[in-house]
């Protein structure tokens, strides 16, 4: 029971054989996936692989990186890609000062935008949080009603606390395994078990033992079994946790 809350397979990466790829991993028993945007045309290419597939679900937003690229009337046609059926979450959306493709004060004003948004129309979002953890959860706090997910966690084990006392899941992807993890260690063995997401982040950060190679949902096993090692529990129990989790974060009918 894997369902992986977070992909990229809008990403040209997976042109040479995306369709033949989704369903292999369905095959094999892959129970789900959202395909997480980037930016106005990543969400409607997000959507469009999405539509037609059971278990493939999508969001809409405007990544930190691509926030000084928007155009006039973008928050209009976001929210109109949230109508749809298949778009479950508002994302990915945040602050990244690592690479500042976008200037921070561009990055908050349509990081809050989004949040607004959100807060509308009462739909969870997705944080991409990079080097940015106080401005990200100041910015969580202007908005008390809106709920999401910390994708890609690789905050402190006190981050992850404050931000689940606020309501928030808190997603591992395959940098959980990297030997320099130790501070993510921490917080995979301290966020309830009732919070955890697992996620590939594909078609980047391939879990050890695949390193260097284009990431996919199946190789998200690799996630969930460090999970289980950190907390001490079964494969069966993390992987069924993580996606009824997700489910439930995202309204999704199983």
């Amino acid at each position: 029971m894997l369902f992986d809350s977070h992909a990229h397979y809008d990403d040209e990466k997976f042109n040479p054989d995306r369709e033949e790829l989704l369903d292999r991993l369905f095959a094999e028993g892959l129970t789900g996936f959202l395909n997480s945007a980037s930016d106005e045309r990543s969400s409607e290419a997000a959507l469009e692989i999405v539509h037609n597939r059971s278990g493939a679900f999508c969001s809409a937003g405007v990544h930190p990186h691509e926030a000084s690229n928007v155009t006039s009337g973008w928050e209009r046609r976001i929210e109109s890609l949230l109508n749809e059926d298949k778009c479950v979450a508002l994302g990915e959306i945040g602050l990244d000062y690592h690479y500042d493709f976008s200037p921070r004060e561009v990055q908050k004003e349509v990081f809050r935008t989004q949040m607004a948004i959100a807060a509308e129309k009462d739909i969870p979002v997705i944080i991409h949080d990079r080097e940015a953890h106080a401005d990200v959860l100041e910015i969580i706090r202007e908005f008390p009603s809106v709920r999401g997910v910390m994708h890609s966690f690789s905050g402190s084990a006190e981050t992850a606390e404050i931000l689940v006392s606020l309501g928030w899941y808190i997603s591992f992807s395959g940098s959980l395994t990297f030997k320099n993890a130790q501070k993510t260690v921490l917080a995979a063995a301290a966020v309830p078990i009732d919070r955890l997401l697992t996620e590939t982040d594909a078609p980047y950060l391939a879990p050890v033992p695949c390193r260097g190679v284009r990431n996919d949902s199946g190789l998200m096993k690799h996630t969930v079994q460090r999970l289980a090692e950190i907390r001490g529990k079964n494969f069966e129990e993390i992987a069924s946790a993580a996606a009824n989790n997700a489910y439930r974060l995202f309204r999704i009918a199983k």
